[in-house]
């Protein structure tokens, strides 16, 4: 049997990365569907997870792939499937099932132009608004953004760590140049971290399927087959699992999946500060686009210009209350992304006014050239005077 943590030093893309993360993490299911630019992902966790134990499959398509995935969870493993745009949003109903049934699992998107078949083999970051939103009805979410191959290994280990700590779906929204750029990636076991899944605390008679903790999250989670009556249903439902169709229920279900994301923001937040201490105006970005952002830091500081970059490593839960924070003491923000205009709504909403917010678009097929968010700089700072 092969190693389940690929310790050394490694020369990989970042879904390679993806890959070798999840079977770091633990995962021993994969299902998916190939589509570019992720199927390098199912290309070799299909090699891995037969190493150690685990499980691939190839589904009919990306509906039953995330069925498949669901499956998996409650049958007591942990699973992952990948995609990009069009099977991301085949995906999105099954999502909201493993959102309403709180089933953790790990979905990655390796996003690509759009919208339709756009660019199949071509940069875009257009998914993001659809990554909170795509499902129907209310929920919270989780969403991680990788700059880096070294990033893909060690933010799909930490979207697994995420869904069994809130038990929910959790998203590593990546792109297609971190997904096909290769570079070093680092492994070392002894700084790898994993959260296993809460077992019931009480014997089945007395265990409730959904009573939530302090935190809102439900104290225990056993597999099908534990001994334990377990009732998954997508429906509005009680502590015990089973439906109850009327409004009293749904606001104490529904509310608590949501609220257990944002009671608990400040623990799932992470984000990076660059040059901050002194800026005059703060960049905020994600994904391959913070590299060219830092390119873009790098000129305007060579040039005596007050400029630092905040990269949201994790893009939902939105970081509103340090964007709000901030506003009060910068001439303005400057948000560069691969699509014409999605997390810059959410920067402009908790600015509220209180600072200049320039977009910097892209609608996809290449990554921004550093002298246009230099640009774009320039522009806030002569705004402000």
């Amino acid at each position: 049997m092969g190693k389940r943590i690929l310790e050394g030093t490694h020369f990989m893309n970042g879904d390679e990365a993806c890959a070798e993360g999840a079977v770091a993490a633990g995962c021993n299911l994969f299902a998916g569907y190939p589509i570019t630019p992720q199927s390098e992902i199912a290309e070799r966790i299909s090699v891995r997870l037969p190493q150690v134990g685990g499980v691939f499959i190839q589904m009919e398509d990306e509906i039953s792939s995330m069925a498949a995935v669901l499956g998996g969870a409650w049958a007591g493993e942990k699973s992952m499937t990948a995609t990009s745009g069009p099977g991301f949003s085949l995906m999105m109903e099954n999502l909201g099932l493993g959102l309403m049934t709180e089933t953790p699992c790990v979905l990655i998107n390796i996003q690509r132009g759009g919208p339709s078949t756009g660019l199949p083999t071509l940069v875009g970051q257009a998914d993001m608004m659809q990554a909170r939103w795509g499902s129907h009805g209310d929920y919270g979410i989780i969403a991680l953004a990788p700059s880096s191959p070294q990033e893909s290994f060690e933010l799909t280990i930490e979207a697994f760590n995420l869904s069994e700590t809130y038990r929910l779906p959790v998203l590593v929204m990546s792109d297609e140049v971190v997904g096909h750029m290769y570079e070093r990636v680092d492994i070392d076991p002894d700084k790898i971290h994993t959260v296993e899944r809460k077992k019931p605390n009480l014997p089945p008679g007395e265990f409730l399927l959904y009573k939530a903790d302090e935190n809102l999250v439900p104290m225990g989670m056993p597999a099908f087959g534990d001994g334990y009556k377990v009732h998954v249903t997508g429906l509005t439902h009680d502590e015990r699992g089973y439906p109850i169709i009327n409004a009293e229920t749904q606001q104490e279900n529904v509310v608590r999946i949501k609220d257990k994301i944002y009671k608990n923001i400040d623990d799932i937040t992470h984000i990076e500060e660059t040059a901050m201490e002194d800026a005059e105006v703060v960049i905020v970005t994600y994904g391959i686009s913070a590299r060219t952002s830092l390119g873009a830091l790098n000129l305007a500081r060579d040039k005596g210009l007050k400029v630092g970059m905040l990269r949201l490593v994790t893009v939902w839960p939105f970081p509103e209350s340090i964007i709000k924070d901030l506003a009060k003491n910068v001439a303005g923000f400057v948000v560069p992304e691969i699509n014409l205009g999605q997390i810059v709504q959410e920067v402009e909403r908790a600015v509220c006014g209180e600072a200049h917010v320039k977009s910097v678009p892209h609608p996809g097929g290449e990554i921004h050239d550093p002298r246009v968010i230099l640009s774009a700089i320039e522009e806030v700072l002569a705004h402000a005077n």
